[in-house]
């Protein structure tokens, strides 16, 4: 277990340069007392690691020294070869950068652990797209990425969406970082002292400018993308229904509406029949009336009541269309 961990701290100062012993300890989970315990005896076995205490210090690697990969375990080898090319990252245009670095880690392995990655390939492989999803056009994305990598402002032509209106507008956007959602490239940006989140596939031009931005201090692309995420989700329309569930389909409802579904079923009573009542979120009475009507016989709308008429009377339509 040491072995791995001093291997790890290496790795860590090898790509990140001089880290305190509260980010050593942090990172590899034990107590900043034992870091320093580690960085004597990897200096005892020759490797050139110092620390320095006080404001300013830390812990850091002399810049000529380089370690290898042949201290990499069986699972540490495995899960390395269950890497593929993510499709954001072809149409960002790195694919083969990335090709070339695996290809390079695969070299610096020890032979006995090369023969794991065919095995591993023809096992796992792992596919970052949607089901059924057109992929969206983005000619802009290279610029975007240049920008976002050179810290310059961009100017952009943006199609807006307000309520199935569409308009075009100009601005120009301080870009901060670019996040790829299931595939799907979303630009986040400063515009006017806020930050704003726009779908790259959305970018109708795109320029640079030659003003060079200054990141905000402390903002960090991981964590404001998750803050966004839930505030988004958070202030989703809902529009909740309550269905009586026949048996048959209840096991299908979580592929259907998500994994949270799953909870409500298993505290949900069901009737002498089988059935169950649930009461589910839906965007908008459209959302809910399309789905609805797609599932047939196998749901009833007990509330609200505008659902269940509405519902009633696409059927009705439906079946004088056809009886015709």
């Amino acid at each position: 277990m040491r072995a791995d961990r001093l291997l790890s701290m290496l790795m860590l100062l090898q790509t990140r340069g001089r880290m305190t012993a509260q980010e050593l300890a942090e990172e590899l989970q034990v107590c900043e007392r034992t870091i320093y315990r580690d960085i004597d005896a990897l200096s005892a076995s020759g490797v050139p690691i110092y620390a320095e205490r006080g404001p300013g210090g830390g812990c850091a690697l002399l810049d000529s020294y380089r370690t290898n990969l042949t201290g990499l375990t069986s699972d540490e080898v495995r899960a390395l070869f269950m890497l593929s090319i993510p499709a954001p990252l072809d149409k960002l245009g790195v694919s083969q950068e990335l090709k070339m670095a695996l290809l390079k880690l695969t070299a610096a392995l020890p032979a006995s652990r090369r023969h794991e990655e065919e095995r591993t390939r023809q096992r796992i492989h792992l596919d970052s797209s949607w089901w059924f999803q057109p992929e969206e056009p983005v000619p802009h994305l290279q610029t975007l990425y240049q920008a976002v990598w050179q810290d310059r402002r961009l100017r952009l032509t943006l199609l807006l969406k307000f309520g199935g209106f569409e308009t075009e507008i100009e601005r120009t956007v301080a870009p901060l970082g670019l996040v790829a959602k299931a595939s799907v490239w979303y630009l986040v940006c400063g515009v006017d002292e806020r930050l704003r989140v726009y779908r790259v596939s959305d970018v109708l031009a795109a320029s640079l400018t030659d003003e060079h931005l200054q990141r905000p201090d402390g903002f960090v692309l991981a964590d404001y993308w998750k803050t966004w995420c839930q505030e988004l989700e958070q202030n989703r329309p809902r529009y909740p229904v309550t269905l009586r569930i026949a048996p048959d389909f209840i096991p299908l409802l979580p592929r259907l509406l998500g994994d949270h579904v799953f909870a409500r079923i298993t505290l949900t009573r069901s009737d002498a029949e089988g059935r169950i009542i649930l009461t589910l979120p839906f965007e908008t009475l459209e959302d809910a009336r399309s789905r609805i009507l797609g599932w047939g016989r196998a749901v009833e709308v007990l509330e609200p009541s505008a659902l269940r008429l509405s519902v009633a009377d696409y059927a009705a339509q439906i079946v004088a269309l056809y009886s015709c």
